[in-house]
């Protein structure tokens, strides 16, 4: 498609920077009557590029200064993707984690060794969709959700993304929304899917008003059990949105409402073993692809507390109820200039439920651990017996299930609740100095958050299964008669975790650009982002107690609230900047190079469990360069990159089964991560083309040193150069597509390889490399109705993403267990759809 065709086709990307209507006009005008125009690579490569940018001109992806990863309508309808972090996947210096489900993933760009989205910021049309993305158990992806209103993605790695977002060393996600036409038009889909039991409906119409003015509305509705099955509906619920879009004479101006109501499940580890050959493999009586161990058991919960019953309900999973208002206006003046302003205010309700393994072992060795000090606390009992809490059953110790294991686990219920308003407002300018071209722009961004924040676990024993069932451990006496529990209804400890706090923050940035056309063909680009935050807030410390009125031990250590609040006054101030060059030697090809040094500050979340932390400013230096070259025969986009992380904290949470508690260290380490993306579509025949992304890096810490209590005595660790957390030194996909019958039919495969990774720091817990194969098929019945056909890891492949977090991630205590935890990829699935369109 030529630049004509991708502008006219709308969206309010081309309106962004585009300007005004005659500028699109003149524009197109302009393209149609070159006869170059078709000869030009596909519209991916000649769209405009509205990301990592604030100047006043056009830039196309073939044109930027960074590495740019544009995602069409039409290839996210391809893969269908359940969740933000699998529209994803196909992006080079990414690495992808979305086992857990809806919400909740984890990305990681360029090596930058965090967890969530830490590292990159989602924006949809240009503002952030949460200020802070990687808030503690909230992560934008939980608050933001695909579907037929989004008309493509644009995803800035690096380069200049930090310049004009906040909390963005890494990159942003771009989420740009479809924009109402001159006529009624819209689409619909309806989604089933058999292995999950999933139905979905999405949809979206443009109606046009009058003088250029038209309302957009879109949004979804599903309801899936999901692919591992809990026993009780896994994902409900779906968002609306409405958008009224003004095209003026000279620039545009939209309001939004967006209403998100929405629980998802939260997939975390699993029960797996290792064969004789040391494969990994699923545990008898547990199905490694689809089963989970969030059951109906553990659907309902009534913990103690000091502070009187708390409910526990794992349906809700991660619950968020959202409304989201945005003002986005776009305005040119004479002369050059242009006026742009955009504005966000947000107010969302979470709960994150979830059960979350912390530690696997036989059924005889749990109750060896735990038998003395339940006989100590009641003399009159003799014997300790195991069975289930529900229907009082005893428990085969050694052969329950077909395995006799049982899990220690966490009942977790988290509350989050955030109000927040961001407003970016900026001024550009084009203009020609000593006959060459600037674009400069100068930019305010302002964002408040006012976040609460409330959490209490409970351990829990559970037997390994499918249906995963509660258990007691009770001592009785020689008549057989009950003298008292170590657990209480499945329970092992109440109140294993406790927090309670709320902030605010207030964050002020100030940024300035340049892009400056030396030559017809040179270009240089620079920027700089001052930015400055104050926090303030109160986090409430923590007593234990002994609640003491029932026969069981499950009470005698309560983490509540001491009633004792510390507050926190923090502020903290940084610069980063940016420099690059973009060679255009001919009208296919160029080359960029680029530095910039950007940053993170700490935020409201940094304190809102700890008053007194002393988080550090996270400093990012990175080095790119890139090769670019388009034809209709091949599209190349090849970037080298080097990535130095300063004090990066690992948190070692680990989890201890003796007293069902968890015990905490912190270590800094700098990483260093260098590597090549590819990103590159062959088309040797009309009906064939092949597409590959992939990513080779090396990335180790630098300077990892600390002393470790070892059985109590202290021991020296040194990991430096050893491999980063979870992050593959190859992941590559490969897709090759067929499009038949005059383009009615398309089918195409993504293979995908993950090398070897880490879930510790010592590289002792090794998450084996794994392929894992995807295919679709799309069939156009008529112009209007389009049938497609999903199939989701055909090869049923355990795929481990993750290990066990809470076996600590310095040095992991499951490193050469047998028995371990570890979250792999969904099993095999298959899904149908059908698309109507007007």
């Amino acid at each position: 498609m030529s630049r004509s065709t991708g502008l006219a086709r709308g969206g309010l990307a081309s309106l962004l920077l585009a300007g005004s209507m005659p500028a699109l006009a003149q524009a197109e005008a302009n393209l149609e009557s070159s006869a170059a125009a078709e000869e030009m690579a596909p519209n991916s490569d000649e769209e405009i590029i509205v990301t990592g940018r604030a100047g006043a001109g056009e830039r196309t992806k073939l044109e930027t200064s960074y590495a740019v990863t544009t995602l069409e309508n039409e290839t996210l309808r391809s893969r269908a993707a359940s969740s933000v972090t699998e529209t994803l996947k196909s992006v080079p210096g990414f690495w992808v984690e979305a086992s857990g489900g809806e919400g909740s993933g984890n990305v990681r760009a360029r090596g930058i060794p965090v967890d969530g989205f830490g590292s990159i910021n989602l924006l949809e049309d240009g503002l952030p969709v949460q200020h802070d993305p990687s808030l503690g158990y909230l992560n934008a992806d939980q608050a933001f959700r695909v579907d037929e209103s989004i008309e493509r993605i644009e995803v800035v790695r690096g380069g200049p993304a930090s310049i004009f977002t906040s909390n963005a060393p890494g990159g942003v996600i771009n989420f740009i929304t479809k924009t109402p036409g001159d006529t009624l038009s819209g689409n619909a889909r309806i989604l089933y899917g058999p292995t999950a039991d999933l139905f979905r409906f999405d949809g979206w119409v443009g109606v046009p008003i009058a003088d250029g003015w038209g309302l957009g509305i879109g949004g979804f509705y599903r309801n899936e059990d999901g692919v591992r099955d809990p026993g009780y509906t896994g994902n409900k619920g779906g968002q609306i949105r409405a958008d009224l879009t003004g095209r003026l004479d000279q620039g545009y101006v939209r309001l939004s409402y967006k209403r998100l109501d929405d629980r998802a499940i939260f997939y975390t580890g699993i029960p797996l073993t290792k064969d004789a050959q040391g494969d990994i493999v699923g545990i008898a009586g547990f199905d490694p692809q689809y089963d989970t161990t969030a059951s109906r058991s553990t659907a309902f919960l009534n913990l103690r507390s000091a502070f009187g019953p708390l409910s526990f309900d794992n349906t809700d999973g991660s619950r968020i109820r959202l409304d989201q208002y945005s003002a986005l206006v776009d305005y040119d003046l004479p002369g050059g200039w242009k006026l742009s302003n955009r504005s966000r205010y947000r107010e969302s309700e979470t709960v994150r439920n979830g059960v979350y393994p912390a530690s696997i072992s036989t059924a005889a060795a749990f109750v060896a651990g735990r038998q003395a000090a339940l006989l100590a606390a009641f003399p009159g009992a003799n014997r300790t017996i195991l069975r289930y809490a529900d229907t009082g059953e005893a428990f085969d110790i050694a052969g329950q299930n077909g395995n006799g294991l049982v899990f220690q686990n966490s009942a977790r219920p988290v509350a989050v609740d955030e109000r927040e308003f961001l407003n970016d407002f900026r001024v550009a300018w084009t203009f020609d100095l000593f006959g060459q071209r600037h674009d400069i722009a100068i930019g305010f961004y302002y964002a408040h958050i006012r976040e609460t924040f409330r959490r209490y676990s409970a351990t829990t024993l559970q037997d390994v299964s499918g249906d995963s069932r509660l258990l007691d451990l009770i001592a009785v006496n020689a008549a057989g008669q009950v003298v008292g529990s170590a657990s209480e209804n499945g329970v092992l400890r109440y109140g294993s975790e406790f927090a309670n706090g709320a902030g605010n923050s207030d964050t002020y940035a100030l940024y300035l650009s340049d892009e400056w056309q030396v030559t017809p063909q040179l270009r240089i680009d620079a920027g700089l982002r001052q930015e400055w935050i104050d926090t303030q807030g109160t986090q409430e410390g923590t007593a234990t107690v002994n609640l003491g009125d029932r026969a069981t031990l499950a009470d005698d250590q309560v983490l509540t609230g001491s009633g004792i609040f510390t507050p926190f006054d923090r502020s903290f101030d940084k610069l980063g900047f940016t420099v690059g060059a973009n060679w255009q030697f001919s009208r296919n090809a160029g080359l960029f190079a680029r530095y910039t040094s950007a940053f993170r500050l700490p935020s409201v979340g940094s304190f809102i469990t700890s008053a007194t932390a002393q988080p550090v400013t996270q400093d990012i230096k990175m080095w790119e360069a890139g090769f670019k070259y388009s034809s209709r025969l091949l599209s190349l986009y090849a970037t080298a990159f080097n990535t130095d992380f300063g004090s990066f904290s690992i948190g070692n949470f680990v989890f201890n089964p003796a007293t069902g508690g968890y015990t905490q260290q912190t270590e800094y380490a700098d990483t260093r991560t260098y590597g090549i993306e590819l990103e590159g579509t062959l088309r040797p025949v009309k009906w064939l083309d092949l597409t590959v992304n992939g990513t080779l890096q090396n990335p180790e810490f630098r300077n990892l040193q600390f002393t470790e209590l070892v059985n109590g005595a202290p021991v020296q660790r040194d990991y430096f150069g050893n491999q980063l957390l979870r992050v593959p030194k190859l992941a590559l996909r490969v897709t090759p597509a067929v499009t038949l019958l005059d383009g009615r039919f398309r089918a195409q495969m993504d293979v995908e390889h993950y090398a070897r990774r880490f879930s510790d720091a010592a590289n002792t817990s090794a998450l084996p490399a794994y392929t894992v194969i995807n295919a679709s098929a799309r069939f156009d019945l008529t112009p209007q109705i389009s049938l497609w056909a999903y199939g989701d890891n055909l090869t049923n492949s355990i795929g481990l993403t993750e290990g066990n977090p809470r076996a600590g991630e310095l040095t992991s205590g499951q490193a050469n267990d047998l028995l371990f935890i570890g979250r792999p990829i969904l099993g095999r699935s298959f899904r149908l759809a059908v698309d109507f369109r007007f």
